[in-house]
């Protein structure tokens, strides 16, 4: 089912007497409900869905790109709301007049390279200027931002990063995901590794760089509805997402912060009700919805400590019964909470260490050895994403 779906809204513009496809940026404050009120839309839409869509509007972010097409007369034929990297919202006009709401798959490409970087002026920028591509310069430098002092690197240091990143229609999509990467500080080389486990960092020596861990922030009943980032229900015919974890609780039950933190939301949020959202260490923030009530004297900007009580369990908004939701990204992308709040470790120990230090140890050498391959390499294929290619070795 996975289709290029501004093909369908060209071929759309041609035949239906429709305008040009529009990229646009969702605007700050808007709400599925008040983009449907703008194109007179009736909010039937949005109320008849089913729980997980209704929780899936909740989710459009302030700023990202989507995309509209309209008829001569301004009306809305199609719209595309990506919602996460994997999954995007779609509503579209009928032959007889009727909108349908949809959840799709975001098509994409994912690209695994290696790029070789030798220190002209700072990583970030030497990364910029070879890729164009922000977010990768933005996820290195946090990622040895406990472990490196980027101002000891001297001309000719080498940086290394092996990464998977998506590509849509031309462009980078969404985050990178850095493999193992290198860095030179004054001849001294640095080694970051990424677990596939918990999606965290550790060094050559199996501890992690992220210096602490997540609570189960409610004591609850039962999980009522697992992480789910993207499934077609065989039986239903259409796609499922679920980008949080729910706990079943009675209503007053004390919600608890899972990690120390700054709290950069706290009010009504669409279809989630009552809301907070806490921004950790390492670009990771945390979504507590459906609450009954907030925790008095705590307000937007507000630090909190991990365990400390901020709100109660309730069931506002677009809910079927007193739950907590629990939502955890990682730069803005939906991650299973269940698997850090359950294994992120300090330090890897017994068989799962041995096993790491040996991957660690073999892939430091590959990316050492890179570096000496710096002026025989083929550039990728990446032209038309970016006037300047990477230098790339690919599976190294």
């Amino acid at each position: 089912m996975k289709k290029i779906i501004l093909l369908i809204f060209i071929i759309l513009s041609i035949f239906t007497n429709a305008k040009e496809v529009k990229e646009l940026q969702w605007p700050n404050g808007e709400t599925f409900l008040t983009f449907l009120e703008k194109y007179s839309i009736p909010k039937s839409l949005y109320f008849n869905l089913p729980k997980e869509d209704k929780e899936l509007c909740s989710e459009i972010n302030a700023g990202i790109s989507y995309h509209l097409l309209l008829d001569e007369d301004d009306r809305l034929k199609q719209v595309l709301i990506p919602v996460s990297e994997d999954i995007q919202l779609h509503v579209a006009k009928q032959a007889d007049g009727i909108y349908q709401f949809q959840t799709l798959p975001i098509s994409y490409q994912e690209i695994e390279e290696t790029l070789v970087i030798e220190t002209t002026h700072s990583p970030y920028l030497d990364i910029m200027k070879k890729t164009n591509n922000k977010n990768l310069a933005d996820e290195l430098i946090r990622a040895f931002k406990s472990s490196v002092h980027f101002r000891g690197m001297q001309k000719g240091d080498f940086v290394v990063i092996k990464y998977k990143q998506k590509i849509r229609l031309g462009k980078y999509f969404g985050q990178p995901e850095i493999i193992a990467a290198m860095v030179e500080v004054n001849g001294d080389n640095n080694f970051i590794f990424r677990h596939d486990r918990d999606g965290q960092y550790y060094n050559l020596e199996g501890k992690s760089l992220t210096n602490f861990t997540f609570m189960t922030p409610v004591k609850y009943r039962r999980i009522s509805s697992r992480f789910q980032k993207r499934r077609y229900h065989p039986v239903l015919k259409r796609y499922r997402a679920h980008l949080g974890v729910d706990y079943a609780a009675p209503t007053g039950t004390k919600v608890k912060a899972a990690a120390d933190g700054r709290i950069t939301f706290r009010g009504r949020k669409g279809g989630y009700g009552n809301t907070i959202i806490v921004q950790h260490k390492n670009g990771l923030k945390t979504l507590y919805a459906h609450l009954y009530k907030f925790k008095g004297g705590l307000r937007v900007g507000s630090r909190v400590k991990k365990g400390q009580l901020i709100a109660y369990v309730g069931s506002t908004g677009l809910s079927t019964g007193p739950h907590l939701h629990l939502g955890l990204y990682r730069n803005g992308v939906a991650i299973d909470p269940l698997k850090i709040i359950k294994v992120t470790k300090n330090k890897l120990k017994g068989k799962e260490k041995r096993v790491f230090l040996q991957y660690a140890k073999t892939m430091s050498n590959r990316l050492k050895n890179s570096t000496k391959q710096l002026n025989v390499l083929i550039p990728t294929k990446l032209e038309d994403l970016h006037s300047s290619t990477p230098i790339t070795i690919r599976n190294i």
